[in-house]
């Protein structure tokens, strides 16, 4: 114990919050923090945009629960990582970015990349401030941990002049404040959770929608119970797709749209009446249907649609709530109508599947690849038409993850993501569903993949165009006025050959499956670029 700099000050702050690793892309303002980490056995992970900073921060919180942390520079450095942390913040997720700024006695002077990084972050981040001196680091950067797993989680922006983290000061001074254990989850009203069982036992059609809060739940499993428990529609989505085994007779995920347009009663959990729920509005759901509604923002019960039944608290505990309250459900005839509908659904998708067809059809593709997953595996998405193809295909369960960027839509997070959850999840195949289109904004990734040895497999769905744009672009405008759209088959895989990892090419549907076995065995980073059929699976699918 002693006088050390500010950057150590930071360092052991975040080593008391479990942090294991700093994503970062160097910059002069924050060098003294890399030397922090040093001392205290963080590891410290460098990319090669900002962006993939701010997105690793995000998919290690994914994988581990706990927030991400990462470190940009000042000016364009803390630009460029806004569309991570907007990522973030629309999705749900906890994180902390530090961003580096000049020296305070040079403020508004026109020092290097000098410019208010607060005022930017603050429509876009839970809280958003410039930590005032160096004996307040460790206090500011408990409070940001705290307020961005507290509620709603989300992103917190914390800036650190480049005084402050020179600075000197005696770390034996430690603040008053210190880290939960866990932080705290609401549970539901119990007026509200009589309300919401009586109207559970008298329904003849009710279904679950459960959406990504149930990933910060402390009990993450009251969705299993609720399932085994409740024999009705169970309909997961976002980080709450892997709550259920695959082949739960109670999971569906073909037929929501059935479901909802005949429920009587709906409960939604953690999730938003948003673009993806048509909004909560007719024809999609019932008009009759009674909603009972439950979110971790008190302010989100009710938007955009009316709900009888709003329950401010956590999708777990609620569950676990309303479990003792009606320990069983069942509506026989009403589940197998869904079910009947799911079959049928599934049934339009097998012959695709099983195409022996090349160039390979993207659902084989994807069907091929999940033969290939294991129990402890995580996929991420990062692209449009085929990594939906891809979420329908493929079957997972906990511990396995699907990480995607959620409502906002953002491409070019995988690479973040992968490489986050791969060095959190060391033991697990991290597997990269990409489009071709969105390889292209962070492609050069693979290069810091290679270099500090995180070995992530990609598979590259490519058929030459932004394929869920430009499907409804041809069908208003016409082929020949469909512009900005269209790619060529490009071999992306030589990019990552050329950055010192694997790569294969695949035209034929007999090569996919070797080319696969090749990548996961490849023990470095890989990727497999596939030349993929047309499909009218996604015809008609939104991409506004």
């Amino acid at each position: 114990m002693g006088y050390v700099h500010g950057g150590r000050i930071v360092a052991q702050a975040l080593k008391r919050h479990g942090t294991t690793h700093l994503f970062t892309l160097c910059g002069g303002h924050i060098q003294a923090i890399y030397d922090g980490c040093l001392d205290e056995q963080i590891r410290v992970v460098d990319v090669r945009h900002e962006q993939t900073a701010g997105h690793a921060a995000d998919g290690y919180a994914r994988v581990t629960g706990k927030p991400g942390v990462c470190a940009v520079t000042a000016g364009p450095g803390v630009t460029d990582v806004v569309t991570a942390v907007a990522n973030a913040q629309r999705a749900g997720v906890p994180m902390i970015v530090i961003g580096g700024a000049g020296p305070k006695l040079l403020t508004d002077m026109g020092s290097l990349q000098d410019m208010d990084h607060v005022s930017l972050m603050r429509p876009i981040t839970k809280w958003s401030v410039q930590v005032p001196e160096t004996r307040r680091i460790a206090e500011y950067i408990d409070a940001a941990f705290r307020v961005a797993q507290q509620g709603v989680p989300g992103p917190v922006f914390l800036e650190m002049p480049l005084d402050l983290l020179m600075n000197v000061h005696d770390d034996a001074d430690q603040p008053a404040t210190a880290p939960f254990a866990e932080p705290p989850r609401p549970g539901g009203d119990y007026r509200s959770i009589e309300r919401a069982a009586a109207l559970l036992r008298e329904a003849q059609r009710p279904c679950f929608l459960v959406g990504s809060q149930l990933r910060w739940s402390p009990m993450f499993d009251a969705v299993a119970r609720a399932a085994d428990a409740y024999e009705v529609p169970f309909f997961l989505n976002g980080m709450a797709r892997t709550a259920l085994k695959a082949n739960h007779p109670q999971l569906f995920s073909r037929s929501r749209k059935f479901a909802l347009a005949q429920a009587d009663v709906a409960f939604v959990f953690g999730t938003p009446f948003d673009f993806r729920v048509d909004y909560g509005r007719s024809p999609t759901w019932a008009n009759d249907v009674k909603i009972v509604q439950i979110d971790l923002e008190g302010a989100e019960l009710g938007r955009n649609r009316r709900v009888d039944l709003g329950i401010h608290g956590d999708s777990g505990l609620v569950l676990d709530q309303l479990l003792r309250a009606l320990p069983s459900k069942k509506a026989p005839e009403w589940l197998s109508a869904v079910r009947a509908e799911e079959t049928k659904r599934r049934a339009k998708m097998e012959a695709e599947i099983g195409s022996n067809d090349s160039p390979p059809n993207p659902l084989r593709v994807c069907a091929e690849l999940g033969k290939r997953l294991k129990p402890n595996d995580i996929v991420v998405g990062d692209g449009g038409d085929f990594v939906a193809t891809a979420a329908y295909v493929l079957k997972l369960e906990w511990p396995q993850l699907w990480m995607d960027p959620g409502p906002l839509g953002t491409l070019g997070v995988g690479p973040g993501y992968a490489m986050a959850a791969k060095l959190a999840r060391p033991d697990a195949n991290v597997v990269l569903v990409y489009g071709d289109g969105s390889f292209g904004l962070h492609g050069l990734e693979f290069e810091a993949m290679v270099r500090q040895n995180i070995p992530v497999i990609a598979v590259i769905g490519n058929d030459a165009g932004w394929t869920q744009i430009r499907r409804g672009q041809v069908e208003i405008y016409g082929t020949e006025r469909a512009v900005a759209t269209g790619l060529e088959y490009t071999r992306y895989e030589k990019v990552v050959e050329a950055c010192g990892g694997f790569g294969a090419y695949v035209e034929k549907v007999e090569d996919l499956g070797p080319a696969l076995d090749a990548a996961f065995a490849a023990g470095k980073p890989a990727c497999v670029n596939v030349k993929i059929a047309k499909s009218d699976f996604r015809k008609g699918a939104i991409s506004v």
